[in-house]
């Protein structure tokens, strides 16, 4: 008798595990991506009935020129999902590690309309239109899914250090004089709100970008 009880409690617990497993996995499906509010890059969950949901941070409006001399803008990317990076095209390090990995991304949503890729050079005294025009036809990256841009170098220094918090804490201190040079890849949502934060010189990374970009998508 005490074999069998002891094997029943087992069956027990075995049942009770499995479904306890089942039930986690699927409020982790079912939870949503975090907003990015501050330059630590702080998770916060904030929910639609909260009242910091009007209040959460959001990329400041630029105007800048891409690799085909088109003006993108915020306009531009409303209601996109998008990647943001920072580069140059001369850079010898880590660029050519991030720009493979957002070859990637462009590959995975190549036919999908709702997902852009913005790359801004943080040299614009080097990468003109025609240069990052150049720089495309080398990586084979498209125009209309992937964008290069190019400006005013303090107006490009201003928006990665404060909308994309792109340095973290450390840009905040910094002018524009201060050369800017981060491996980060920020997912902003389709209304200029932060989501995601990754290692953009890791391809690993990517696997979790891809999957955070279509939990994005189901989000609507």
């Amino acid at each position: 008798m005490k074999q069998e009880r002891l094997a029943l409690y087992l069956i027990s617990f075995g049942f009770l595990f499995l479904f306890g497993c089942a039930n986690q996995n699927k409020e982790t499906k079912e939870t949503p991506l975090p907003f990015y509010n501050s330059a630590d890059f702080t998770p916060e969950w904030v929910n639609k009935e909260d009242e910091q949901f009007s209040q959460i941070h959001t990329i400041a409006d630029f105007n800048f020129q891409n690799q085909s001399g088109n003006m993108i803008n915020n306009e531009s990317l409303a209601g996109k999902i998008y990647v943001a990076d920072f580069f140059f095209t001369i850079c010898p390090s880590i660029c050519p590690k991030m720009t493979s990995n957002l070859e990637k991304i462009q590959a995975e949503f190549i036919n999908d309309e709702s997902v852009m890729l913005v790359s801004h050079t943080v040299m614009p005294w080097v990468d003109s239109v025609s240069v990052l025009k150049t720089y495309a036809e080398m990586h084979g990256i498209n125009n209309s899914k992937w964008h290069l841009l190019t400006g005013d170098a303090e107006k490009i220094y201003q928006l990665a250090r404060e909308s994309y918090f792109a340095e973290k804490e450390i840009g905040l201190d910094r002018d524009s004089d201060e050369f800017l040079h981060t491996e980060n890849f920020i997912l902003v949502d389709g209304l200029g709100r932060i989501r995601g934060v990754y290692n953009g010189t890791i391809p690993l990374e990517m696997t979790r970008l891809i999957a955070d970009i279509k939990t994005l998508k189901q989000l609507g």
